[in-house]
């Protein structure tokens, strides 16, 4: 019985090992493939717009935060 069960252990082992070789080999292709690709197909960049930063203090909503924290 305990043969058995190292039996069914090391093919199951042996099974994961053999489809994780396949994933490894299955992305380095898939990597292989899509820069070959992306030479014909390049991918297109968007600009975003820029943010604007207020350069005016925001005293008074600090002031009015920290009168509604001791109201309470």
């Amino acid at each position: 019985m305990l043969e058995e069960g190292l039996t069914v252990t090391i093919m199951g082992m042996g099974t994961v090992f053999f489809f994780l070789c396949v994933l490894i080999f299955a992305m380095a292709i898939t990597y292989k493939i899509l820069t070959v690709v992306n030479k014909f197909f390049p991918e297109v960049v968007l600009e975003t717009a820029s943010v604007k930063k207020i350069s005016a203090s925001n005293d008074e909503e600090i002031a009015v935060a920290i009168a509604a924290t001791k109201a309470l």
